[in-house]
């Protein structure tokens, strides 16, 4: 007897909404679960070379937490110039979190997923809001906590 793997068909897929709340929770292992549901690892359809993934809505990103000293000392760098001579800018954390928050989360995440098209059309389903608002009501997202 031969087994056969099971590949998901685009037919097949059913999208879930949840929703994720980062107040005071670790920066990396929120966004490594976070991942997991954009990848839809979670799902027994999983399959590794389609967006099986679900949405997420990630709030309360403002007050989320990294541990040590990485508050003063993690720094995002950006390129200005297009990739110029002195066009890198750098920022730390304390201060993006300050001015931007959702880009904290967006980050994390963007770098846990595949560098490819498959990771882009997975990062379209994610959407994160500094505060605990957002429009997203409708589709009725479930509550998915995150383990610290």
């Amino acid at each position: 007897m031969s087994q056969r793997t099971y590949s998901a068909k685009p037919k097949d897929i059913v999208r879930a909404w949840h929703i994720v709340d980062v107040n005071d929770k670790v920066l990396g292992r929120a966004a490594s679960q976070i991942a997991t549901l954009l990848k839809g690892k979670h799902k027994a359809m999983y399959t590794p070379s389609m967006d099986t993934g679900d949405h997420v809505i990630v709030i309360n990103a403002a007050k989320v937490k990294v541990t040590g000293t990485k508050s003063v000392q993690k720094l995002y760098h950006r390129h200005a110039l297009a990739g110029f001579p002195g066009g890198l800018k750098t920022t730390n954390f304390e201060t993006l979190q300050r001015r931007h928050p959702e880009d904290i989360i967006i980050n994390a995440v963007q770098r846990m997923l595949p560098r490819n098209a498959l990771g882009r059309a997975m990062m379209t389903k994610l959407r994160v809001y500094a505060d605990d608002k957002h429009p997203h009501a409708a589709q009725k997202p479930v509550a998915k906590t995150v383990e610290a």
